[in-house]
């Protein structure tokens, strides 16, 4: 006989701090499977969200003023070869995948990020 599983939630929260003109001033974050206790501090979040119903992406984008411009660079080459990742996962379709990291090569490649990337 197969033992059901009992259905569990987890959490992700997002506190943001803003300044006196609404902008990011401290981003933190803290989900109940992280693997570590408490509130992390992070300088770039970018979160999509899939509406079924409309069939549109909606998205939260926001960063602080401490992220330098080639942190950033390195933050989206990373997001690019992650969503490459992720769209494989998703999709099987290699093909694709590839097209997108062969993309975030050459956005590397045009902002000579490859000396500074992990």
């Amino acid at each position: 006989m197969k033992e059901s599983t009992m259905p569990r939630t987890s959490e992700i929260k997002f506190t943001i701090q803003l300044d006196d003109k609404n902008l990011p001033k401290k981003i933190e974050w803290e989900a109940t499977d992280a693997g570590f206790e408490g509130k992390k501090v992070c300088s770039s979040m970018m979160i999509s969200l899939w509406d079924r119903e409309e069939k549109v992406t909606m998205g939260i984008d926001l960063w602080t003023k401490e992220m330098m411009i080639d942190d950033m660079n390195i933050h989206f080459f990373q997001i690019f070869n992650k969503i490459s990742d992720t769209y494989l996962r998703a999709t099987s379709n290699n093909e694709i995948s590839q097209i997108i990291r062969n993309f975030s090569s050459e956005f590397a490649a045009k902002l000579n990020l490859l000396k500074n990337v992990k």
